[in-house]
């Protein structure tokens, strides 16, 4: 005999059925409670973090937090001993913490440190006054006073050696973004090379009060820094800035979330699984959860997935690689 429940009478029984599921399943090995490491007060990786630990912790009943931490480094060594379920870092750190290049302990290759998911990419731009004649990175004097961020920044740490590789030599400068583009509204500055999200507002700012360029990379150039460094193509769109007439080329690094590798894999199916399903939900925690979509995993080129994790993209037509999960 033929069907006749009514459709959505059917999707209602399935979709209690699916929350009897988890809602049963074996909890026996799942933490108690669990903290997520972010960065400092304020910023985006604490408001994000907070808030996705709050919203796991409310979906799944496990109770859980957001904690300060030094930044994306810090936890991934926190991640890796244990002492924090959860973190949040970029690429540049993980690929340093894999191969025992963390900086906060040499030699230590970090191996118990798991891709989650994609949460949003951080883009790296260059900005120079008008009046320097400085129009593209080769236009860069030798001995140029280059403003990177505050110091041990993601982008003090990354953008000094992109540049290096690109052959540019400068007398390295740090400082927050709003006091370092006064310094080059002043003239104390030649370039600032920003890691930010964009528009960033003291380029944003400059261009109110005076000329600037927005200098992209070349074609060349971002082969280069692809093939050199743990970052993505990026476009800065020319809505961004006053001054640009068209997109320019730029690079980005991603975020991701990360878990211990030894977290059970169920505990870590349900976690993504929440994540991944629940976007609208993720944006009320920050707006720059647009981009934590599965289509995003891509982004994660550096470490392994989780296999809960890998479980869940799996399932759901996202293709990882053997190699690629723990």
């Amino acid at each position: 005999m033929r069907n006749t429940m009514p459709k959505t009478v059917a999707l209602l029984a399935g979709s209690a059925l699916l929350a009897a599921g988890t809602a049963h399943a074996d909890r026996s090995e799942w933490p108690t409670n669990f903290t997520v490491g972010t960065a400092s007060q304020g910023g985006t990786y604490f408001v994000y973090g907070s808030g996705w630990a709050n919203f796991i912790a409310d979906e799944l009943g496990v109770s859980g937090g957001g904690e300060v931490t030094g930044g994306p480094t810090q936890n991934l060594a926190l991640v890796h001993s244990g002492d924090m379920a959860f973190g949040l870092t970029t690429m540049g750190p993980a690929s340093d913490a894999i191969k025992g290049e963390s900086p906060l302990a040499p030699g230590l290759v970090m191996d118990n440190v798991c891709a989650l998911f994609p949460m949003y990419e951080t883009p790296f731009s260059i900005a120079a006054l008008s009046s320097s004649g400085i129009e593209s990175i080769s236009d860069i004097p030798d001995g140029a006073r280059i403003g990177f961020g505050p110091a041990a920044s993601t982008s003090d740490t990354y953008f000094p050696a992109m540049l290096e590789t690109l052959g540019v030599n400068f007398d390295r400068r740090n400082g927050g973004w709003s006091d370092l583009g006064g310094q080059l509204q002043d003239g104390l500055l030649d370039v600032v090379a920003f890691a930010a999200g964009i528009p960033i507002p003291a380029v944003s700012q400059l261009e109110v009060q005076t000329d600037v360029n927005i200098i992209e990379f070349t074609e060349e150039e971002l082969a280069t820094v692809l093939d050199a460094f743990p970052v993505a193509e990026f476009t800065i769109p020319a809505s961004t800035y006053t001054t640009l007439e068209e997109d320019a080329r730029a690079v980005s690094m991603w975020n991701f979330a990360i878990a211990g590798c030894d977290l059970p894999e169920d505990f870590i199916y349900e976690v993504t699984k929440a994540t991944m399903e629940n976007n609208d939900r993720m944006r009320d925690v920050h707006r720059s959860a647009e981009t934590s979509i599965p289509e995003n995993i891509v982004h994660n080129t550096v470490l392994p997935f989780h296999p809960g994790a890998a479980r869940w993209y799996e399932e759901n037509g996202y293709d990882i690689s053997d190699d690629m999960i723990k």
